[in-house]
């Protein structure tokens, strides 16, 4: 029986891998698009079974080449590109696709996790698992959102198969494995490479409310990520669409200040309060670009009362914990 990873030489996917090997798990089908050929990388100290090109995989999928011989998929390809403007490669490739996979799951009563994308919520300021709360600014907020609602209504008319299906509402996920994403790898991927290449940290200006920096968003650590799949993965009795989050809303200039300070701590250097680095012109302030504004999230904080009654009990790190973890990782790997 294999395991099944979609997106596997990717950021979260490739993480998953190395989790499942680490619990000694080696039949893993690894499903990913090469044409970005550097992802492979990310799974060079990773130990698979095979590895399918993601076309080749929903052909042999839907020709019933793996039928009864799957433990469980979990499907985290997609394009996580929010400012791409291709609507149909979009709903192609985030939306058709996934629906194959879910319908062969649920016809073969094999578990399916997925990603879904706290982009479902848009600008609101609610993030609870509900539709009254769901209002997506982009395509590809869309792309998850309408996979989300079709999820829900194959649970409703199958409330009673033994099939588990799970979907995860990531919000702002950053950690090691994320370098091939380029101006979409994380925040705090991108703080990191400015400090040790500018010896400065770029925020932007205040812009909905927010002061110079304040903005919030709320950042997760991509090994917690990693343990809610793993919890849903040792739960299959439990189905849903759950957000995956701290459920706290940090500031970008909290997020700064843990990656300077990290990056000094490598150097030798003593850390320094907000106020200070500012004046030393180690963070500075940039104007709010103007094709950002109506698709931005200024605020995002996941509700976790649908995931703590599920089980999941684990705290999830802060900004101040993980991302000088994150630092040193990046100082290793180059």
């Amino acid at each position: 029986m294999y395991t099944i990873v979609t997106g596997a030489a990717g950021f979260i996917g490739a993480n998953l891998v190395r989790a499942l090997n680490e619990r000694g798990v080696r039949r893993i089908i690894a499903v990913d698009n090469l044409t970005r050929a550097d992802k492979f990388r990310n799974l060079v100290d990773c130990d698979i079974a095979d590895y399918l090109d993601k076309q080749e995989f929903i052909d042999r999928l839907l020709a019933g080449h793996f039928d009864g011989d799957v433990d469980a998929i979990l499907h985290q390809g997609a394009c996580s590109d929010t400012m791409e403007g291709d609507g149909r490669y979009m709903m192609e490739n985030n939306y058709r696709y996934s629906l194959g996979i879910l319908d062969w799951c649920l016809d073969q009563e094999v578990p399916l996790l997925y990603a879904s994308s706290a982009a479902t919520y848009g600008g609101g300021r609610v993030f609870r698992e509900e539709r009254a709360h769901e209002a997506p600014l982009n395509v590809y907020g869309y792309s998850k959102f309408l996979f989300d609602q079709i999820v829900r209504q194959r649970l409703t008319v199958n409330g009673s198969s033994s099939s588990q299906v799970v979907g995860f509402r990531y919000f702002n996920v950053y950690g090691p494995r994320e370098s091939h994403k380029g101006r979409m790898a994380s925040v705090a991927f991108h703080h990191y490479h400015q400090f040790r290449g500018d010896g400065k940290v770029r925020l932007f200006a205040g812009c909905d409310g927010h002061a110079d920096g304040e903005q919030r968003r709320d950042f997760v650590f991509v090994d917690d990520v990693v343990r809610v799949n793993l919890f849903f993965l040792d739960h299959p009795e439990r189905s849903g669409i759950y957000n995956v989050g701290t459920g706290r809303a940090q500031t970008f200039n909290e997020l700064a200040v843990a990656n300077v300070n990290a990056c000094r701590a490598l150097a030798g250097e003593s850390p320094l309060p907000l106020a200070e680095l500012v004046a030393r012109g180690l963070i500075e302030y940039i104007p709010f670009p103007a094709d950002l504004r109506g698709r931005y999230q200024s605020f995002t904080e996941a509700d976790l009362t649908k995931l703590r009654r599920a089980g999941y009990q684990a705290p999830f790190a802060d900004v101040g914990e993980a991302v000088p973890r994150y630092v040193d990782w990046l100082n290793a790997h180059g």
